[in-house]
């Protein structure tokens, strides 16, 4: 997700990306960090099929800690292949 507010991502696993969206979206339901930084919207999903290969990707991507990286996830489907190959 990006933050239209922050122009921040925040990066996570779920089983229903539209639910994620509408939590993170609704200032009386999200009590965590995310709260500050509505609206946020999809701006990249990664479509797994193992939970656990999802927290894998997930727990790399936020190890990068790089914002050109995520943006380059994006841009460069490719990467995206890449980085689900080397957790399958």
């Amino acid at each position: 997700l990006i933050s239209l507010k922050t122009n921040k991502f925040y990066i996570g696993e779920t089983y229903d990306i539209q639910q994620r969206l509408v939590y993170h979206n609704d200032s009386s339901l999200n009590n965590n960090s995310t709260k500050v930084g509505i609206p946020w919207q999809l701006y990249l999903s990664i479509e797994v099929t193992d939970r656990a290969v999802a927290r894998q990707i997930e727990k790399y991507i936020k190890n990068m800690k790089n914002r050109n990286y995520i943006i380059g996830l994006k841009e460069n489907p490719h990467w995206v292949e890449n980085l689900k190959n080397k957790f399958h």
